[in-house]
């Protein structure tokens, strides 16, 4: 492991964009430390030199921090994460279900809270870094079918938005990535059309751009639907509910 190589440590990193994101980084010379729950595709990821397997689940607060103390351990420092953490099932959110909402709530949202505590301490005593936290469009707005894993990216976008101005004071970079739909073992269930649908190898390229050669706070994609979006967002509650119903009962 060179001393100058840069270093990233990714969660999320057994299946779509998070798989893909790694094998990017990878492929452009960082040293990647993987995390998942499903040790054996990060061991199988691992044969590639440029990265390292580190099983973790991000809901266990104290198996992150281990986890991380033996990346540092091996590592010796980290440049930036990107947690990617997530899930969602559609077929569960057709009606309120609470034990789904709670669940999804633990991994999408407490599961990034537990990682970001976890290195917390670290960037901001090294006072440099970067966090990128992996939302979604989900999160802009109320959605149909959406109960529980929307909730969830909004609240992810709003905890960035809140911790970016306290890591900021330490010069520590925050940053939120909201995908639009991307081919992923998650979307796979999708029983809807999905609009801009685009490869995980389109969203690992759209991500490391707007990581490594920008400094904006948000990386969207693909900018024909992101954009759609992100204008409905401002859009008064009366009108915005009236084109989603219109559009939903098509």
């Amino acid at each position: 492991m060179s001393k100058n190589q840069k270093k990233i440590w990714i969660t999320g990193a057994s299946s779509g964009i998070g798989k893909a994101v790694a094998e990017k980084f990878a492929k452009e010379g960082w040293q990647v430390a993987v995390s998942a729950r499903r040790k054996e595709i990060l061991d199988e990821m691992a044969k590639d030199h440029n990265i390292s397997s580190y099983p973790l689940d991000v809901v266990d607060e104290q198996n992150c921090k281990i986890t991380f103390q033996k990346i540092i351990s091996e590592f010796t420092e980290i440049d930036l994460c990107i947690f990617c953490s997530g899930t969602y099932d559609p077929k569960k959110e057709k009606e309120i279900d609470i034990k789904q909402s709670k669940f999804v709530m633990d991994v999408n949202y407490f599961g990034v809270l537990n990682c970001v505590k976890t290195v917390e301490r670290y960037f901001k005593n090294k006072k440099r870094g970067h966090i990128s936290i992996v939302s979604s469009i989900a999160g802009y707005r109320g959605l149909p079918n959406s109960s529980g894993y929307g909730p969830s990216k909004a609240a992810l976008n709003n905890f960035a938005e809140s911790i970016y101005f306290d890591f900021k004071k330490y010069n520590v970079r925050v940053s939120v990535i909201s995908p639009g739909f991307i081919k992923t073992p998650l979307t796979d269930k999708n029983d809807f059309p999905m609009p801009f649908l685009r490869s995980v190898e389109f969203a690992a390229e759209k991500i490391y751009g707007g990581l490594i050669k920008s400094n904006s706070f948000e990386i969207h994609f693909p900018k024909q639907l992101t954009l759609i979006l992100k204008f409905l967002r401002i859009l008064p509650y009366k009108i915005y509910l009236f084109l989603i119903y219109k559009l939903y009962k098509r």
